[in-house]
């Protein structure tokens, strides 16, 4: 057992070693240009980092072993543990999932085979989006077609910045194209106050226009900016201190847009009903589209949500909030939320999945619970296994989705620890079953 879920030591490794193209696992964008070096204190971003990638890749691990209610044990003791919980309930919750694509496969055959539901922790924010494309669909574009051909790019009420750090210096600000027709310079609009118009700077950057309204009347603002466009008379209005007049004005740019793109993140939309400005947002590329070229670009999805949606989907058919208590793939969207389901005690054993950042901790429960966690993960108290597994793209090799949903990229193995991927360790816990 302990060869299948255990990484062999790496023999002949170099002290020093430095890694290019590296993908970033820890923000969604997966940018793929780090410059990494293995040193003997660890790991080290050279080049083309951010904060969040420095902290990812440089955070020192503590010591961390299997454990079984707080103590610690042997791998086989763990893994036989957590296949005696899995085995004795009825219905497991396989939440958290943050992991890569082979991890998020084994989490799926465990469910399968055990009758249980997959659901993603950041699933909330997903289905902001979610509902608008099952009921009305969207036209979305890519990272790359965003940086090559856009020229007029709309940020609407969602602090990009934040979320995303390289964004505006990959995307909207990169210096240099793929094709010479691209304009030379771009209008940026941020629709929302408080949103970092700092990082707005760069040759690529023309006109900077910003309609200040709260996050939450953006989807209000693009209503309007939809009613003009179709020409509607609409009464003097005036939404959080923007005019008609203004709104009148970005009609104007849009139409004048030969590839325009409204940028929107689902985890930023955190208020009631957001996915009515998700519907707004995407309605406004689908109107605009009938005269130039328009398009949608949604970001977040951070801590695999994307890769986890995505890989559920090609297995299940749906995009998580999927059971496998009756045998085969029963989909809905709100009976299987693990967020409600705890909340209102349903289910009988969580089994949380938390590789990649250390902050991504299980919510309060009081069902019994197994982590596959980063060391150093934080918990408010000892779940009943907890089994350190490695980060894709630095303790071991992968592959993940990126946030367009369009491409997935390979993780390399950095060397930084010999903890086991969660695919082996969930596939050693079927095994076991």
């Amino acid at each position: 057992m302990a060869k299948s879920t255990a990484r062999q030591a790496k023999s002949g490794r170099a002290t020093s070693e430095l890694f290019e193209n590296v993908t970033d696992p820890f923000d969604a964008t997966l940018n793929d240009d780090l410059v990494v070096e293995h040193t003997e204190k660890g790991l080290k971003v050279v080049k083309n980092g951010s904060a969040r990638s420095v902290a990812g890749f440089e955070r020192k691990l503590p010591e961390s072993s299997p454990q079984v209610a707080g103590e610690d044990v042997s791998l086989d003791k763990a893994v036989a543990e957590a296949a005696k919980l899995i085995g004795k309930a009825a219905l497991p919750l396989y939440g958290g999932l943050a992991t890569d694509v082979e991890g998020m496969r084994a989490a799926l055959a465990l469910a399968e085979r055990t009758g249980g539901i997959v659901d993603h922790a950041f699933s909330e924010a997903q289905y902001r989006n979610f509902k608008v494309l099952q009921t009305t669909g969207w036209i979305t574009s890519t990272l790359t077609e965003t940086r090559n051909r856009a020229d007029l790019i709309i940020i609407a009420g969602s602090d990009v910045f934040k979320l995303h750090p390289r964004f505006y210096e990959t995307i909207v600000s990169p210096p240099d194209s793929m094709f010479e027709v691209t304009a030379p310079k771009r209008t940026l609009v941020f629709i929302g106050k408080g949103l970092d118009r700092g990082v707005a700077k760069g040759s690529r950057i023309g006109d900077v226009i910003t309609l200040a309204c709260k996050p939450e009347q953006a989807g209000e603002v693009a209503g309007v900016l939809r009613a003009r466009l179709r020409g509607f008379r609409l009464k003097p209005v005036k939404i959080d201190g923007i005019s008609l007049a203004e709104i009148d004005a970005l009609a104007e740019k849009c139409k004048q847009a030969k590839y325009g793109v409204v940028v929107w993140a689902p985890p930023s939309l955190n208020f009631p009903f957001a996915e009515l400005a998700v519907e707004q947002f995407a309605g406004l590329a689908k109107d605009l589209n009938q005269t130039t070229r328009f398009a949608g670009l949604s970001l977040g999805g951070g801590e695999g949500a994307v890769t986890a949606a995505a890989v559920c989907t090609w297995i299940s058919g749906y995009p998580l909030r999927v059971s496998y208590a009756t045998g085969a793939p029963d989909y809905d969207p709100y009976r299987w939320s693990i967020d409600r389901m705890l909340k209102e005690g349903e289910g009988d054993l969580l089994v949380w999945i938390a590789s990649i950042s250390p902050d991504f901790a299980l919510p309060e429960t009081k069902l019994p619970t197994i982590v596959l966690g980063t060391p150093g993960l934080k918990l408010a108290k000892p779940p009943q296994v907890f089994i350190p597994v490695g980060t894709p793209g630095v303790d071991h090799a992968g592959r993940m989705i990126r946030v367009d949903n369009v491409v997935s990229l390979p993780l390399k193995d950095l060397g930084r620890a010999e903890l086991a991927p969660a695919a082996d360790v969930l596939a050693a816990i079927e095994a076991a079953l």
